[in-house]
């Protein structure tokens, strides 16, 4: 027994040292916790770039959502208020005073200055002589022309006379004819009667009768010869009287030039524009000058093509208290502008002149109650399309599309798009055209 209980005591002595080596051999002795101490400064940055990487995000959302974003300065802006009132449907215009009535004077005939007989800005009547002009070669031209149509008439009128001449001819041959037929024809009755007698053979009977017969058939040939002669001489006749007209014309045009080189005043009026030297070459069709109805004026303006649609002839106008009408629309464009001609309903103004500007004010509609606005100079940019409304606090404007209407110097009508007492800028757009929003510093 004893034995035994040794022999366990061994083996119980013999473990001990199998565990310490395998704990040496699995390492678990030797480890141990390593401490690590954070870097301050690191830290931060990793949270700084992490907050920076927010607020980019959300300012980028922010961007995308309301747009480009533009600050300015309150003082270089004009925001104005919506309000409700009166509209007058008017355009101021700025008209140029033109005489009503002008005569152009233009040289029929070209030629070289002899004499001048009034002054440029002279009251003229009509008939008066202002100018008198000389050119040789149209003389002789004109002379030559005389000349020959003189000759042609002439001509024409011995064919007339022979035409006369030749329709008397027949006529005398007609009454001596018909005398010998009337001769003959007693004679051969009474030779009949001297046959039975004997006193005439009947040879000399046959003779008388033959000869009636002649004149009877020859009668009848001048009779024929006779009407067709009237008829082409008739025809001949009423040619050459159309021919004489004609060359008759053709001189008193050829007159006509030559007195033509002495220009005269064709109406009454103030002659303007005239500036001529003696000795001067003028060619022909050039302009001398003109002649204005005087103390009779009408007013031209230049409209902007905006209103092309909402001008016609008839709408009125007033200056001061005078009124005006339109008389004449000039549907071409130019510039961006059309022109338009007013007339003087009644009386005119005293003191006005040529070439003077005046303002007047054109009605292109009633007056009637609406939402109104200051015109300003961003409707040039926006065309009335859009407008920035300005918020409740007053710190930022925003884009917002709106309709207007009808507009004057003064205001704008406001059909949709803004409520009463809003306000909006009303200051150029040119700057910030792009922006959706604008911040007021």
């Amino acid at each position: 027994m004893t034995q035994v209980n040794k022999t366990k005591t061994d083996s119980s002595k013999n473990t001990t040292p199998l565990t310490s080596v395998t704990k040496a051999v699995s390492g678990s002795g030797m480890d141990r916790k390593i401490t690590t101490n954070a870097n301050p400064i690191k830290k931060w940055l990793g949270l700084t770039l992490i907050i920076l990487m927010v607020v980019f995000a959300v300012y980028m959302i922010a961007n995308k959502s309301t747009g480009k974003v533009l600050s300015v300065d309150n003082s270089r802006i004009v925001v104005s208020k919506v309000t409700s009132g009166i509209f007058e449907d008017f355009i101021p215009i700025r008209g140029r005073v033109t005489p009503a009535k002008t005569v152009y004077l233009d040289a029929i005939e070209g030629g070289r200055v002899e004499k001048i007989l009034v002054e440029d800005g002279a009251s003229l009547t009509a008939g008066n002589l202002i100018v008198e002009l000389s050119n040789a070669s149209l003389q002789l031209s004109a002379l030559g022309n005389e000349t020959r149509v003189a000759e042609q008439l002439n001509n024409m009128r011995t064919i007339e006379l022979n035409l006369e001449q030749n329709r008397l001819q027949h006529k005398r041959n007609i009454i001596d004819i018909k005398h010998q037929i009337k001769l003959l024809t007693r004679q051969v009755d009474r030779s009949q009667s001297l046959i039975a007698t004997g006193a005439i053979t009947k040879t000399q009977v046959e003779d008388s009768e033959d000869t009636l017969v002649w004149y009877k058939d020859r009668l009848a040939l001048t009779l024929e010869s006779q009407q067709s002669d009237a008829r082409m001489q008739g025809e001949q006749l009423a040619f050459l009287k159309d021919t004489s007209t004609r060359l008759e014309s053709n001189l008193v045009i050829s007159r006509k030039n030559l007195e033509n080189m002495n220009v005269k005043a064709p109406v009454a009026g103030i002659l303007s524009g005239f500036n001529v030297e003696v000795g001067q070459s003028i060619a022909r069709g050039e302009r001398l000058g003109q002649i204005d109805t005087p103390n009779d004026y009408k007013l031209t303006a230049f409209i902007d093509e905006f209103y092309l649609g909402r001008v016609d002839i008839g709408q009125t106008a007033n200056y001061k208290n005078y009124s005006l009408v339109i008389a004449k629309v000039y549907p071409q464009v130019q510039n961006g502008q059309f022109e338009v001609d007013f007339k003087f309903v009644k009386e005119q103004p005293k003191g006005i002149r040529r070439g003077q500007t005046i303002q007047i004010k054109l009605t292109l509609g009633d007056a009637s109650e609406a939402m109104l606005i200051p015109n300003g100079a961003f409707y040039q940019d926006t065309g009335g399309k859009w407008l920035f409304v300005v918020s409740v606090d007053g710190s930022q404007a925003v884009k917002r599309n709106v309709r207007l209407g009808r507009r004057n110097n003064q205001f704008i009508e406001v059909i949709e798009g803004l409520e009463l007492g809003e306000q909006v800028v009303t200051s150029p757009y040119s700057s910030y055209q792009d922006m959706q929003r604008l911040n007021f510093q």
